[in-house]
């Protein structure tokens, strides 16, 4: 373990399936001393349509070994651009999640990435939470405990509770007190994915349209909303359910199926709806109200989305910009932070985020292959388990 400030580089592709983000970090594991560059690099619709067809598939499955070979070379070539980077976290690409069943799959080989550019990689994030009985998601609320911390320090955020709530493929939220010593304390953190989110909409852009997104949320500003396919998706168990509560990509099938028969512009509107009423209902579960609700991820771009959110969240509701950050990359640089506390043997997932029993340090660090001898501390890959 160090005190010192470490550069690291965070890379995500999230379940949106539109590419790869990248940022750099500088922190200890606990404070953010500053931000550095960020870079994204898009998936071609042949890379995308590889991913799509591995989604909901685990290791052996067909197109998965394919899947997770696209996204170390993606991986790589955007982490190239960044030499200053003296370690990486790797999320991989998720491809299932079934906690209940005791198992989650990142694709990509972190072990790879590390001797395809010679530096050490984090990665694995999520498993060992998993076998501790965790949900193994969300992974980013301890490092919106340290985003809260900097903020306050600027001056952008009052000395109070604060939402993140990120609206990728699938929506999490995450309430942080600021106050707290460290994200693993007890009140620091309570966090839970609150539904599909940008997922389904962007499913049908594709489906239909054969587009990515709808940009801007232009379709759906111009779509009704039905209001009965709201009432039956707020009516899942689900929502029922006390947090920390965790979330796969296509666990609400059945609402991409009850817009079939509508219009594009509606199902749009609908779809992007179903979003916002997902977070609304879990600002239920907040220990207190907080004072403003920071939207982060793909979403906040969407201003059909931002206008639902405003409508169903009785705090205020505004880009995470507010608070001098960077929505685009949040994701990325939270595993740059995690890579870190990984190394520093700290918890990266605790009871009010994932459900487990105890702190959890999870992730493996693998290091590049050398052709001399390497440090012993270096000499093989080092698997992390609980903390504390």
């Amino acid at each position: 373990m160090t005190n010192r400030m470490i550069r690291a580089l965070g890379l995500m592709s999230g379940t949106s399936l539109d590419g790869v983000d990248a940022a750099i970090i500088e922190t200890d594991g606990l404070r953010i001393a500053g931000f550095g560059r960020s870079a994204y690099a898009g998936y071609s619709d042949n890379e995308a349509q590889v991913l799509h067809e591995a989604l909901g598939r685990w290791p052996g499955e067909p197109g998965v070994a394919e899947a997770a070979e696209l996204s170390v070379a993606a991986h790589a070539g955007l982490a190239a651009q960044f030499p200053e980077a003296e370690v990486l976290g790797y999320h991989g690409q998720t491809l299932a999640h079934d906690p209940a069943g005791g198992r989650t799959h990142q694709a990509g080989d972190g072990a790879a990435l590390a001797h395809r550019l010679d530096r050490p990689v984090v990665w694995d994030f999520r498993s060992e939470d998993v076998r501790q009985g965790g949900e193994g998601a969300p992974l980013a609320p301890f490092f919106h405990w340290a985003c809260a911390v900097w903020a306050m320090g600027q001056g952008r955020l009052p000395e109070a509770p604060v939402a993140f709530l990120n609206l990728g493929g699938v929506g999490n939220i995450t309430f942080v007190d600021p106050r707290a010593q460290a994200p693993e304390a007890e009140g620091a953190c309570l966090a839970f994915d609150t539904g599909p989110a940008n997922a389904p909409v962007n499913d049908l852009m594709r489906k239909r349209l054969r587009r990515e997104r709808d940009e801007g949320g232009a379709l759906a500003l111009a779509g009704r909303v039905d209001e009965a396919v709201i009432a039956d998706f707020l009516s899942h168990p689900y929502f029922a359910r006390v947090p920390p509560k965790s979330l796969d990509r296509d666990a609400f099938t059945a609402l991409s199926q009850a817009v079939e028969g509508l219009s594009d512009a509606d199902a749009a509107a609908t779809l992007t709806e179903a979003a916002a009423a997902a977070a609304g209902a879990g600002m239920l579960w907040m220990p207190e109200p907080p004072e403003r609700v920071l939207v982060c991820g793909g979403g906040r771009h969407n201003r059909a989305m931002m206008a639902a959110l405003a409508r169903r969240i009785a705090a205020e509701v505004v880009p995470v910009e507010e608070a001098g950050l960077d929505g685009d990359m949040l994701e990325a640089q939270a595993f740059g932070w995690l890579a870190v506390r990984v190394l520093q043997g700290l918890p990266t997932s605790g009871p009010g985020t994932t459900g487990v029993a105890a702190p959890v340090s999870g992730g493996r660090i693998s290091y590049p292959r050398r052709s001399g001898p390497m440090p012993s501390s270096a000499s093989r890959e080092q698997i992390p388990g609980r903390a504390g």
